[in-house]
């Protein structure tokens, strides 16, 4: 039922998202920085300072939006790709790839109504912390530099906006369009993304069925959420450093500004060359796995339903 496929969705987002999400604070910060301008090294690198100089809870920094937005983007994916794979099957017959495609495509079409909100809130808390600890290090290294950039960092204030503050801000001044920003490059990476995860989570999720009719072990549709997930994620990178790139509101010292997504990819291959595009794949592999894996595992089991039984029961 519909209602069983929202509840599992969104079971499975909020448990997905509060694993991995220090991980997805790393992508953030490693994919956003530029040439000249490197607070992070690594993954590891980029966790450990982030622990050092914000504390344990500053890898959670916009987890709230994620876990309040996260479950009907969950939900509205993985029960809209069992819509159009319904409709597209009315015949009876297994899906061809291009119907699994087609199903893939509107589910990665109806997500980015809460998507592109949710994640151009959530950039700007993750970032956030990059932003104030690059302009601490220029404060500090003012004095010892003639760098006209150097001298105008000025003193570090860390600002800590909420996503509260942000969005009356983007309202106020722009409307609703303010929180829409970066939607072509929303949808430039997550239809693609749909349209390579589902075929290959479902024909990956076959192989471990013994029958038909008989749902796949868990570890099965755990392994194929991860496996699907990952080559999904690393494939669609490119997107999502641009997605990144033109939803952050603030900007370092000496870091380039994008007009829309031509001019942000002329400018990311033209001054940081064809390997920035994959900037933080690795990171966006470890989140999407776990994440993906995990999403299948719940949705597939089948939570809601056990909940939903019980509800006339209890009251009862």
């Amino acid at each position: 039922s519909l209602p069983a496929k929202l509840i599992n969705g969104g079971i499975a987002g909020l448990i997905g998202v509060t694993c991995v999400f220090p991980i997805d604070l790393a992508k953030t910060r490693l994919q956003n920085q530029q040439n000249g301008q490197r607070m992070y090294s690594s993954l590891s690198d980029c966790l450990i300072k982030t622990i050092r100089s914000e504390g344990y809870f500053g890898m959670y920094r916009g987890a709230a939006v994620n876990l309040t937005l996260v479950t009907p983007e969950k939900a509205i994916k993985l029960a809209a790709n069992d819509f159009f794979r319904h409709h597209l099957s009315k015949d009876g017959k297994n899906l061809t790839l291009l119907k699994e495609m087609l199903a893939g495509c509107g589910a990665g079409t109806c997500q980015v109504i809460v998507t592109t909100p949710m994640e151009m809130l959530k950039i700007q808390l993750q970032d956030a912390g990059r932003i104030a600890a690059q302009r601490k290090l220029m404060a500090e290294q003012a004095p010892l530099s003639s760098s006209p950039a150097a001298a105008a960092a000025g003193p570090a204030v860390e600002r800590r906006p909420t996503a509260t503050q942000i969005t009356r801000e983007l309202l106020r001044s722009k409307g609703i369009a303010g929180l829409y920003k970066g939607l072509g490059a929303t949808l430039l990476r997550d239809v693609p993304f749909s349209i390579v995860y589902f075929p290959l989570f479902a024909n990956l999720n076959k192989l471990g069925q013994k029958d038909p009719n008989v749902k796949a072990p868990f570890y099965v549709s755990f392994l194929s959420g991860c496996v699907a997930g990952s080559t999904a994620a690393v494939a669609v990178n490119p997107c999502d450093v641009i997605k990144t790139r033109l939803q952050s509101l603030q900007r370092g010292v000496n870091e380039d500004t994008y007009s829309g997504i031509l001019d942000c990819t002329k400018k990311i291959w033209q001054r940081e060359g064809p390997t920035a595009f994959f900037k933080g794949a690795y990171c966006r592999a470890l989140v999407i796995a776990p994440l993906f894996g995990i999403a299948q595992v719940v949705y597939f089991v089948g939570i809601a339903e056990f909940l939903l039984d019980m509800l006339p029961k209890r009251q009862a």
